[in-house]
């Protein structure tokens, strides 16, 4: 069964899951029509977020089209996005 996260907004690079997803496990972002799969890169738990472009440290991290923190270090794609690599940025919002 194929599993899947949200992307809110086209220019997210980060999408929301929305089963668990395991390590090495396939997750499915569907985005402009077309479905495109991303590798894990360790555990991500229901309503966390998976990285679907490279962030580098003190880049944005952009979720429903807006930021909602900066990279405190660089994230590959497929990485698990929380607070362990992004620091709250509220004056951007």
């Amino acid at each position: 069964m194929k599993k899947y996260a949200k992307q809110i907004d086209p220019m997210d690079n980060v999408a929301t899951c929305v089963a668990d997803i395991a390590a090495g496990e396939e997750v499915f972002v569907k985005s402009d029509q077309k479905e495109t799969g991303y590798k894990a890169n360790s555990d991500i738990q229901f309503g966390h977020k998976i990285a679907v472009k490279a962030i580098k440290t003190g880049e944005f991290v952009l979720k429903y089209g807006t930021a909602i923190g900066k990279a405190t270090k660089d994230i590959k794609v497929g990485d698990w996005v929380h607070t362990h690599n992004v620091k709250d940025h509220y004056e951007v919002l």
